[in-house]
């Protein structure tokens, strides 16, 4: 294989690394050893990775903490909005 197949094959290797390097931002999360083993788990059980396990729980916290605000009864500022003319 000549340079230019090599570089043929390398490209998208570099691609890759490139995007790596500055398309995806990221920090670190200090966690206790038990809980990166169940993360480890369920990322496993979920086929993803440990970053992605810890977004799908972000987003379910997320989605549980508005699902408990929902259940609360309405104010009465919240009230007199609604009830308002549109018109």
């Amino acid at each position: 294989m000549g340079p230019r197949g090599l570089l043929r094959v390398l490209d998208p290797l570099l691609s890759w690394l490139r995007c790596m390097l500055f398309c995806m931002q990221s920090t670190s999360v200090r966690i206790d050893v038990e809980t990166h083993q169940h993360l480890k788990r369920l990322a496993a059980q979920l086929n993803t990775s440990v970053g992605q396990t810890v977004s799908l729980a972000v987003r379910a916290l997320r989605q549980d903490l508005i699902g408990k605000e929902l259940q609360e009864p309405l104010t009465d500022e919240e009230k007199n909005w609604l009830d308002a003319d549109a018109g």
